[in-house]
């Protein structure tokens, strides 16, 4: 009876249970990734494309912190959930779930007010271009004004993948990621009737495959999510569940958020230099999600799995989560590097760049592509440290990662080393430093919780 009441989340092997799980998000986040590249795709190949692409890369920081706010919330929740379904707690975990929709809510209604009155603000900080800030002015209000997509399905994704529910959050993610490629040359070129809208349609596009994959996961919640209960009385927000959730979630926040910032700061520092710089980071950063994103599902799985064992109070599937959660991590990099190595030219080549910013966008993946292997462990130990309501651990290593390192690094190699476009390539080697050093600290700072928490359990 005890195993049928855990069911494969407490009773899977860890090592059969993280690739049952992680394979469907890990295929779900590379073709979130894919849409993103095709996404780029599209617009480069329309009139004035390169300038389109710089336009998005000016917007990318904020649509970054949406996704962040939705995910670290989704984050806590997935945490809290695995975690009261560990310990056989149904009433409260159908309140995480009731919670998280309130959430939704909230933070949906705080976009679109950005989406009204603080676009333009935030895009004329990054250019000064006309073309340039019209486009991404366009774009980003457009999102954020739509934002219930994204965020709502950041967390119906993650009430799905806590009760091991990962093929249906997986089904969600296609569904929307392939009404979007469909959308975007439809509605970006003027095809089948529809008006020609250039970056417009293809922000319309994104939020409607956003809106896509909510309805879908929202469907899936209601109808095979039998483990957790439902009703509007679990939406009446609590103030204990809402702290816990952040005080879960708020270091996944940040940690998404950062990238957000350092996205930011680095298109500021590029700027300075050249706009061809700005673009070939923007491009490199989709392309690269190919690979990042496919850690970032496997921490997904990583996450509920550890948090349930911790629920459950049993070392050996925490210990098992973490050594197959790195194992698996650095196992995907591996191959990420060696695929974008060989591929980088073929890439590069289908935005339709100019010479110099094809250049940068070559190099950028071949030099970044090294630090691969690096961000696969502090992704992973992230995970844990998550699921371990260690999210101070979390923060730290998300600081240095992407902020801490990054920029000051950055910054230099761009005032006094490389300057000028003739040996501006060599700002890509900041990212080797800053995970490689980053990795050294995840590296310790596990040692040490391990110690303390996980080796005194019995």
């Amino acid at each position: 009876m005890e195993e049928k009441e855990l069911g494969k989340m407490g009773t899977m092997p860890v090592k059969k249970l993280m690739l049952n799980m992680g394979i469907p998000m890990i295929i779900s986040m590379m073709l979130q990734a894919l849409y993103n590249i095709v996404d780029s795709a599209f617009v480069a190949r329309m009139q004035g494309g390169e300038q389109a692409l710089n336009a998005l890369t000016l917007a990318f920081p904020v649509q970054m912190l949406m996704v962040a706010i939705g995910i670290g919330t989704g984050v806590g929740v997935n945490v809290l959930l695995s975690l009261r379904m560990g310990q056989r707690e149904e009433e409260k975990a159908a309140k995480v779930a009731g919670n998280a929709i309130f959430l939704g809510i909230v933070i949906t209604a705080v976009f679109m007010l950005f989406g009204i009155f603080g676009v333009k603000a935030y895009v004329s900080t990054q250019t000064q271009n006309p073309v340039i800030f019209e486009m991404a002015v366009t774009y980003l209000r457009i999102c954020c004004i739509m934002p219930c997509g994204i965020v709502f399905f950041s967390i119906f994704e993650k009430l799905l993948q806590a009760v091991g529910l990962s093929l249906q959050s997986t089904i969600a993610q296609i569904s929307g990621a392939v009404v979007n490629i469909i959308l975007d040359p439809i509605m970006i070129y003027g095809l089948l009737g529809c008006p020609e809208m250039g970056v417009a349609g293809a922000a319309y596009a994104t939020v409607i495959g956003q809106i896509v994959s909510f309805l879908v996961a929202l469907i899936f919640h209601l109808t095979v999510n039998k483990s957790v209960k439902k009703g509007l009385c679990y939406i009446k927000p609590e103030g204990t569940i809402i702290r816990e959730v952040y005080r879960i979630g708020f270091p996944a926040i940040i940690a998404q958020a950062l990238m957000s910032v350092m996205t930011y700061g680095i298109n500021i520092i590029l700027v300075a230099v050249d706009e061809a710089l700005v673009t070939a980071y923007g491009l490199y950063y989709k392309i690269q999600q190919f690979i990042l994103f496919a850690v970032f599902g496997l921490r997904d799985a990583i996450t509920p799995i550890v948090s349930f064992g911790n629920g459950m109070g049993s070392r050996s599937r925490i210990t098992d989560g973490i050594k197959y959660g790195v194992i698996y991590a650095v196992v995907i990099m591996l191959i990420g590097t060696l695929l974008l190595e060989i591929l980088a030219v073929p890439l590069c080549a289908m935005f339709g760049l100019s010479g110099i910013t094809e250049k940068l966008c070559i190099l950028a993946v071949r030099i970044i592509s090294v630090s691969f292997v690096f961000a696969g462990l502090n992704v992973a130990l992230q995970g844990v440290f998550q699921a371990l309501g260690k999210g101070g651990a979390s923060l730290a290593v998300s600081l240095c990662r992407q902020l801490v390192f990054v920029l000051p690094v950055a910054w230099i190699f761009t005032q006094f080393i490389a300057p000028d476009l003739l040996n501006a390539h060599i700002v890509w080697y900041t990212f080797i430093i800053s995970e490689g050093v980053t990795a050294v600290i995840s590296a310790l700072l596990m040692m040490k919780i391990y110690r303390k928490d996980i080796k005194a359990m019995k």
